[in-house]
């Protein structure tokens, strides 16, 4: 296959709502191209961007998936992302890489959560922005209704192309309005041109004022003439157009049916010729902050924006070509680790169909296989060190205990998740070492469960999910004078320590031991056994969890000439802080931590309220980045929050975000504290 040169080259990641048709749009866009015989649908699990035994049985994208088509010589990689919440970090990616966005919006539900989400993350990308109206066709569509709320919402940028023909009611094409043509659609997709009919009319007069009013803002010589009434003749609004899409000043609308391949056509011939390509941007942003201008000529760079684990392939890292040519057999040098890879085969994806290539050009995306040192976010290069801006990915705050279901399975865990892991930054794994519990984070219950599945078909490894316990600790609070004595005697030399010790509230995280024996009533060389034996003590408090803030005072005590050792001393003292459990009121502490909630202004009332309720304490608020969010800044306790993540996502209708960090413990109520005592007590 021969080389597709940058200028074309179009790559384009297709965002928007879970259920929008997004999976559908690609397959449309792979038929009418030719790439694909058969036009798959995701209900039948037989599409190509939806290929993984997960996303076939769920029904809906887990994964972003690159599918390159060919359209009038220019190379077009379409990149599906998913639209469930729970998979952003796929979006992210795509979005790395991508040149321009589309954002499908259904045309029966209009504006949802995962549109407005789409159109923030190309925004903060930085990416050119086109919708697509699809099931226009249905009956309960209203096109109108959705496009003046894309405007209404987004700005007056946004700006129809084309709009749904009616004829006799129902809607049988779609209407051109720089053309100012109609065309109706047959069942491959193709179009045939025709004269507006009457009751469309009025429609279009409508829109296509909205159109000229767009495309007079990107100049002021069209500007001037829209305002004095002069028409703005046709070539002028295509170039308009061109220009206004590659440098996001207008965001083109445009419509159609993707299952049925309406409206595909037009949107594939203006992807061709007013999308941006790689180099329309000029520079490309680097880790540092700073920015390098792209050079389609030298020394080849690549970063990769996404790796696989595939169980039969190995490690697949996908790429894209930030600069230069790349050809198979380079040796490139990671600039991440500092180790050398060779891209012994290169290849183009198509779902997961792949294509030996031997040679990408600037602009062009593809994965190689069994890089051994390299994973997401690294740059390749071949003399130069520089890093490109990393994916920025979501923190995750779900978080349950995996448990093998097989006991002989242990094993397995850490290197499958580690795999897991590596593949998406969207999980963490830990080995909690103060509640021996085996954590795994994640960005919801359906981001879990999808892990789970994958490790049981990929790796055979069966596991099941709990809550986590809660990593509580114990102090005292009143300050208490004990003393501990131990004596034993079984004939010969035995054993016997003695300490009188004052106990009490210390500053410090742990033990704070002091001396003040007088006259050498405990020996110099027994006060490490008695700190030791204290320290060793502390693992468990009252309630059995380990005891913090604690200050010791060994003050006086016994010993004996022969029967006094270290091991005596330290069970000593071990008595003595026993004592002091008993006498020294300890309490129960829970990690807290600064809670920041972004959320909409209209529900930042929900929001607080829900807090009251688990125990949060609002400290303030401020306005967010987002426009029409606030950001509401508290304190909550870490186990009032195991299933926020849920909760506010339904809470929000997923509009909500938050943030959280441990920092700190405080006192848990006492009648809260009754409940963990037996509730420990039963592990």
């Amino acid at each position: 296959m021969a080389k597709i040169e940058t200028k074309n080259i179009r790559n384009v990641a297709l965002l928007g709502h879970g259920g929008s048709g997004k999976t559908s749009l690609a397959e449309a866009m792979l038929y009418i191209s030719g790439e694909t015989d058969r036009l798959g649908n995701t209900t039948a699990g037989n599409t190509v961007c939806d290929y993984d035994p997960e996303e076939i049985s769920r029904k809906f994208s887990i994964s972003a998936t690159v599918a390159p088509l060919m359209w009038k010589d220019v190379k077009i990689n379409v990149i599906d992302t998913p639209g469930y919440l729970d998979f952003n970090g796929e979006v992210l990616q795509a979005l790395r890489v991508a040149d321009s966005a589309v954002i499908l919006v259904d045309g029966k539900a209009g504006i949802e959560v995962g549109t407005e989400l789409a159109w923030d993350y190309a925004t903060a990308a930085g990416l050119p922005r086109a919708f697509f109206i699809n099931k226009f066709d249905d009956n309960e569509a209203r096109f109108g209704r959705v496009l003046d709320s894309l405007h209404d919402t987004f700005g007056k940028n946004v700006c129809p192309l084309t709009i749904p023909m009616v004829k006799d009611g129902v809607v049988v094409g779609a209407i051109d309005l720089i053309d100012e043509s109609a065309h109706v659609f047959d069942n491959n997709g193709r179009h045939s041109v025709e004269l507006i009919p009457e009751e469309s009319k009025e429609a279009v007069a409508k829109y296509r004022d909205m159109l000229m009013e767009a495309v007079a803002s990107t100049d002021e010589d069209l500007m001037m003439k829209y305002f004095e009434g002069e028409e703005i003749t046709h070539m002028e609004a295509i170039n308009a157009v061109h220009e206004g899409i590659i440098h996001g000043d207008l965001v083109p609308v445009f419509c159609g049916a993707a299952t049925k391949l309406w409206g595909v056509w037009t949107m594939l011939d203006k992807i061709t010729e007013s999308f941006p390509r790689h180099t329309a941007k000029k520079l490309e942003r680097m880790e540092d902050g700073s920015e390098l201008e792209i050079a389609t000529e030298g020394e080849p760079a690549v970063f990769v924006f996404k790796t696989v684990a595939d169980p039969f392939v190995g490690k697949m890292s996908f790429f894209k070509v930030m600069a230069g040519t790349l050809k198979s057999d380079i040796i490139m040098k990671n600039n991440t680790t500092g180790e050398s890879e060779k891209f012994a085969h290169i290849y183009t994806v198509k779902g997961k169909k792949q294509t030996e290539v031997d040679e990408l050009a600037c602009g062009d995306i593809g994965m190689v296989a069994k890089l051994s040192n390299t994973n997401t976010n690294d740059t390749l290069t071949w003399q130069k060190s520089m890093k490109y801006a990393p994916v920025e990915f979501p923190t995750p705050y779900m978080v349950k205990v995996m448990i093998p279901v097989s006991k002989g399975d242990e094993g397995k865990i850490s290197q499958s998740i580690s795999k897991m892991v590596e593949e998406d930054y969207t999980l963490r794994f830990e080995n909690d070492a103060e509640t021996k519990q085996l954590l795994i984070y994640g960005l919801g219950e359906m981001h879990l469960a999808v892990l789970a599945a994958k490790l049981k078909s990929r790796f055979g490894l069966n596991v099941r999910f709990e809550v986590p316990k809660i990593a509580y600790r114990e102090k005292i609070t009143k300050s208490v004078d004990v003393e501990g004595k131990h004596k034993k005697q079984n004939g010969g030399s035995g054993q016997f320590g003695h300490v009188k010790m004052r106990f009490a509230p210390g500053e410090g995280e742990g033990l704070t031991f002091t001396v003040s024996v007088v006259g050498g009533t405990v020996p110099k060389n027994f006060y490490p056994a008695v700190e030791k034996g204290l320290q060793d003590a502390m693992a468990k408090g009252a309630a059995g969890f380990p005891m913090v803030c604690l200050a010791a005072d060994l003050y006086d005590g016994s010993y004996h000439a022969v029967d006094s050792d270290e091991l005596s001393f330290k069970t000593a003292a071990s008595l003595a802080y026993k004592k002091c459990l008993e006498l020294a009121a300890p309490v129960i502490l829970e990690p807290v931590g600064d809670l920041n909630i972004t959320v909409p202004e209209s529900l930042v009332g929900d929001v607080m309220g829900d807090l009251n309720k688990r125990r949060g304490s609002v400290m303030g608020m401020e306005a967010a980045n987002r426009k029409g969010y606030t950001v509401v800044q508290a304190v909550a306790p870490k186990a009032e929050l195991m299933d926020y993540p849920t909760v506010l996502r339904a809470m929000t209708q997923g509009r909500g975000s938050f943030e959280f960090k441990v920092t700190g413990y405080d006192t848990v109520p006492a009648n809260l504290a009754a409940k963990i005592k037996e509730e420990y007590k039963q592990d």
